[in-house]
């Protein structure tokens, strides 16, 4: 791919790794967050990186807050996808299909 997508967890150098909870798409650049723990709050900051000029390009800070009211605002329950209508591929070779459930 030409642009890779990561983020930082409030300062240079930390970044977010990937784990079970957490997933950054190399597809859209979304950092996307299950379950998000107290740990998790903070500011994060996406940085586009082009693999062919080696340029890179950050992001606004984005803070994450913690929310104990139960209140989730705009993320109702809802699943994202953005699948090509067909994915040509090699036999033998591995597709990689991203889908989120997203809200409670």
């Amino acid at each position: 791919p030409e642009l890779t997508y990561a983020w930082i967890f409030n300062e240079y150098p930390t970044f977010v790794h990937q784990d079970n909870r957490r997933f950054v798409s190399q597809e859209t650049g979304n950092l996307y967050i299950a379950k998000v723990e107290a740990s998790d709050v903070g500011n994060y900051t996406c940085v586009v990186t082009n693999m062919v000029t080696n340029g890179r390009v950050l992001g606004p800070p984005t803070p994450l807050i913690l929310r104990n009211d139960g209140v989730m605002g705009e993320y109702e329950p809802k699943i994202e996808v953005q699948f090509p209508e067909t994915v040509p591929s090699a036999k033998g070779t591995t597709v990689k299909l991203e889908c989120f459930a997203l809200g409670k």
